[in-house]
């Protein structure tokens, strides 16, 4: 069981690296600065966007990741 749990542990691990590789900057530099008033104009779709997509999966594998660090954590400590 603790063999079969490490292993989902590793995969959320990489697709979490993935996730976050995938994610564009959020200050892109000098055009981020300048472009600010269309950000906030071009901004009414955000919440569509792959970016915000990205972010939310970002916070649900982020989370599974934890507790399973949490399940290996306590099984460990029980001698499993």
């Amino acid at each position: 069981m603790k063999i079969f749990i490490t292993i989902v542990q590793l995969i959320a691990a990489l697709i979490l690296i993935g996730v976050v590789l995938f994610q564009s900057g959020k200050s892109q530099g000098l055009s981020g600065a300048i472009g600010g008033i269309a950000d906030s104009y071009m901004s009414k779709g955000k919440a569509r966007s792959i970016d915000a997509k990205l972010a939310k999966a970002t916070k649900w594998i982020a989370a599974a990741f934890v507790v399973l660090t949490l399940i290996l954590d306590c099984m460990v400590a029980a001698g499993l």
